[in-house]
């Protein structure tokens, strides 16, 4: 990006104009935000390019460090996706709530340190690559490593969620073999937030595992996921909705492979691939809580049709 012009631009339109509509949703208690915010293929739409100029130049830099407190002026929530591959520090911590703004709610993944039952056979995970995780499901490890460390920014969490891969039949050959592993854990969380459980395995979505997220009032997340039901059948699903609120990530089409996606979509600057049939769900979804009066939280990727701000935008159109 060089050579750019000096001169002050105004807000993009269309975040003005989104950020009206989710103003009013989030008035109600329903928020829609993104998983994950820093993406360059935003400026112009979300992002104003002025902001991250040094020098007449675009840097990377400043809006990588910066572009948190802009993504706010236009979404109520976001998610933060980066959690799931670390135990962050505190002091990370507290430059990140001291860089957002204060009516920003804040969403996270549970470490993978948690929710992996083994390690999958990647370079990046070292020696520990293909073996078991002694962490896995570790109540103690999570409170004292992650939960403890969010306790002075828990007004500002919207919540917690606890993503689990697939597993193979040789970690659980039964749904109920899942269900016996995790209830532990679940009955010691801290009540200072919401939680909320995802899973990649169709087959475990049966009655007993809903009854157990609805004994601790934990949220089943309606995950749109490459080997998962579609969104529109499982909000149908006797008992899906588990807690007082609602939590939905609207992540991938059916069938298709993250990577996949990945390719397709880079460096999602427009929406390549209207699924209707997850605007359709999410529609629904939050028909469902302006009803009820229920708090809802809907999280959107970038690679479900893109551009997560435009599939929002196209979701809440009628507002």
């Amino acid at each position: 990006m060089e050579n750019l012009s000096l001169f002050d631009e105004p807000k993009p339109a269309q975040a003005a104009t989104l950020a009206g509509k989710l103003k009013r949703l989030s008035e109600q208690g329903i928020y829609l935000g993104t998983s994950s915010w820093k993406y360059e293929g935003w400026l112009g739409q979300i992002y104003t390019l002025e902001r991250y100029l040094v020098r007449g130049r675009f840097s990377e830099k400043r809006f990588q460090s910066e572009c948190l407190a802009e993504y706010a002026e236009t979404f109520p929530v976001v998610c933060g996706d980066f959690s799931f591959y670390q135990f962050p520090t505190p002091d990370f911590w507290r430059r990140l709530f001291l860089g957002a703004p204060v009516p920003l709610r804040l969403a996270f993944k549970i470490p993978e340190e948690i929710t992996a039952a083994m390690f999958p056979a990647h370079p990046r995970y070292g020696a520990r690559a293909g073996l078991p995780n002694p962490n896995f499901l570790d109540a103690r490890v999570l409170k004292a490593e992650f939960l403890d460390l969010l306790e002075p920014y828990r007004e500002r969490i919207a919540v917690l969620i606890f993503e689990f891969g697939s597993f193979s039949k040789a970690v659980f050959e039964e749904p109920a073999q899942f269900l016996s592993a995790i209830e532990p854990m679940l009955r010691v969380l801290p009540e200072t937030f919401r939680y909320a459980v995802e899973i990649r395995n169709a087959e475990f979505l049966e009655a007993q595992y809903f009854e157990l997220l609805h004994g601790y009032n934990i949220a089943h997340v309606f995950n749109a996921w490459t080997r998962m039901p579609v969104l529109s059948r499982q909000i149908l699903i006797p008992g899906a909705f588990t807690a007082n609120f609602t939590v939905a990530r609207a992540l991938l089409k059916v069938g298709r492979p993250y990577e996949d996606a990945v390719k397709l979509f880079t460096p999602y600057k427009t929406i390549q691939e209207p699924n209707h049939e997850v605007r359709d769900a999410l529609r629904n979804l939050l028909l469902r809580a302006k009803r009820r009066s229920e708090p809802t939280f809907v999280f959107v990727n970038n690679r479900l049709e893109g551009n997560a701000p435009g599939t929002i935008e196209a979701v809440v159109e009628a507002e």
